[in-house]
């Protein structure tokens, strides 16, 4: 069965040989390729095939004079096939290598490593944070002394109203929630995000208000109720929400954050006024002491040593007593926790003057809250 195929076969080759080997209107039209003189690159074996004339295969018993006649007669080179790529001229290679630099030093490419060139699909730029990673530093900036007065100054006034009663109390502690609020959102890269802030700050004022209605002795209550309100007030929100899912739940997942952390900061309502005093100012003492340029372990050990003796200080001033060591150096380390969080991943000066500010307050609240109750 297979012999009459390869009869088939050898009948028909040469005929598609002569055909391709014909006249055409390739060699008719386009003008022969001659090599220059000294060319630098070799002709390919297609080229030499033509000048020298191709062997005959070696199926056919007998050669076909034919298509022998136009391989033995000199002749124009035809041109090569379409399907090989062009040979790469020296002269065109050495005007682009030389091209390039002018190019780079045109569009300003090469004055600026981090950024490259801008293409219709997109190009993924290298932000402050990888680059640093790359380079194999820290990518953390401290919020800096700016910052750490700003925290002073909030704590202080803080310390300063507690004593005074809870509606002198409500101004700082308003005041430090908004800022908590907006903050935070920022710190997640999310703004203007005024819906998640405004549902944030709305839930602080509810605590505050509920907190001063009911009293301190039911300060819990009146803190996990709305707290607990408004984390199911956003889950709803969110989900009625016609973003893709990714983006609801980053929206939902800083919106639960920003409330809680606004609404617990309600817990210097709820505390008593001597603990008040003592861990606001063992906050601000500890904020400022960790701003100073000093080594990060040296820096920290500084600040809680720093909040520790501001709580001796002010407890003795508030009848407190020395137990306000524990209060001031747990109050400080809370503190701290919230100065780094601030800190993370090159945040913007916007962040530094917002969260950088209100975070060490607010992560310091429920501890002032837990153990001014029970130190006192």
């Amino acid at each position: 069965m297979g012999r009459p195929r390869r009869v088939r076969a050898a009948r028909l080759r040469p005929q598609l040989t002569q055909q391709w080997q014909g006249q055409t209107w390739e060699t008719q039209t386009h003008a022969p390729v001659q090599p220059a003189a000294g060319a630098a690159y070799p002709l390919p074996p297609e080229q030499q095939g033509y000048q020298q004339g191709y062997p005959q295969p070696p199926h056919a018993a007998q050669p076909h004079p034919q298509v022998a006649e136009p391989y033995a007669q000199p002749q124009p080179q035809p041109q090569q096939p379409q399907h090989q790529a062009p040979q790469p001229q020296p002269e065109t290679h050495t005007r682009t290598q030389a091209a390039a630099p002018q190019a780079a030093d045109a569009t300003g490419a090469g004055t600026d490593p981090g950024y490259g060139p801008a293409t219709l699909a997109g190009n993924s730029r290298v932000t402050d944070a990888q680059r640093a990673r790359i380079e194999g530093r820290s990518p953390i900036i401290e919020p800096g002394m700016q910052p750490a007065l700003l925290t002073a100054l909030l704590g202080l006034l803080l310390a300063v109203a507690a004593p005074v009663g809870s509606y002198a109390l409500v101004v700082p502690l308003v005041l430090l929630q908004a800022v908590t609020a907006a903050g935070w959102f920022r710190l997640n890269g999310m703004w203007p995000a005024r819906q998640g802030i405004a549902l944030a700050f709305a839930g602080a004022l509810t605590a505050d208000v509920a907190v001063l209605a009911a009293g301190r002795d039911h300060a819990p209550a009146a803190i996990l109720g709305p707290l607990g309100a408004w984390v199911l007030l956003s889950l709803v929100l969110q989900l009625r929400s016609h973003a893709s899912p990714d983006e609801r739940m980053y929206g939902l997942m800083a919106t639960v954050a920003s409330t809680a952390l606004s609404v617990l900061a309600t817990g210097y309502l709820g505390a008593a006024p001597h603990a008040v005093s003592v861990g606001a100012a063992a906050v601000a003492v500890a904020v400022v002491a960790r701003a100073l340029p000093l080594p990060t372990p040296a820096s920290v050990a500084v600040a809680v040593l720093a909040a520790a003796g501001a709580g001796i200080a002010v407890g003795g001033m508030t009848g407190f007593g020395t137990k306000g060591a524990a209060l001031g150096a747990a109050a400080g380390v809370c503190a701290l926790i919230g100065h780094r969080v601030a800190a993370y991943d090159y945040p913007s000066r916007f962040v530094h003057f917002t969260a950088g500010v209100a975070l060490p307050l607010s992560a310091a609240a429920p501890v002032v809250w837990v153990l001014g109750r029970a130190l006192g």
